[in-house]
């Protein structure tokens, strides 16, 4: 129970990167009353993976996609707690120091977007670090 999996399909493939496809169903989805709903949703994701020189798949081929557990928690890490944790100092320090409302909110606003600035400046680096592979 050390990795995180999902079941895929291969969409293409070429000699360095294997695309699979893969459904992302809403918690919702697997309820008996979805069709009466309306809420359930799916969406369908293309996700690359390193092909695998030695590995005999076909475009079509049913797999099943992995990621180290510990590589999930790592991605909850940066995308949710972090910018909470910004987002709260900052809001605190600033209505501590006597700020307005507006003024707080827009400090704390403003901390967590350049946050996700830098993530985006360092996005080439997370995605070498967060790599799917085929089981």
């Amino acid at each position: 129970m050390d990795e995180i999996s999902h079941k895929g399909r291969i969409v293409s493939i070429d000699n360095y990167v294997t695309q699979v496809e893969i459904l992302q169903t809403s918690a919702c989805s697997e309820c008996h009353a979805r069709s009466l709903c309306g809420f359930s949703e799916q969406v369908s994701k293309v996700v690359p993976v390193p092909t695998d020189g030695f590995a005999l798949r076909c475009v079509g081929d049913e797999v099943e996609l992995c990621m180290k557990r510990s590589m999930g928690m790592k991605a909850v890490w940066i995308s949710y707690v972090i910018p909470l944790i910004i987002l709260m100092v900052t809001v605190l320090s600033v209505s501590a120091a006597g700020a307005g409302e507006l003024a707080t909110g827009l400090f704390g606003i403003g901390a967590v977007a350049l946050y996700y600035v830098v993530i985006l400046f360092f996005r080439d680096r997370l995605r070498n670090e967060f790599v799917f592979y085929i089981k």
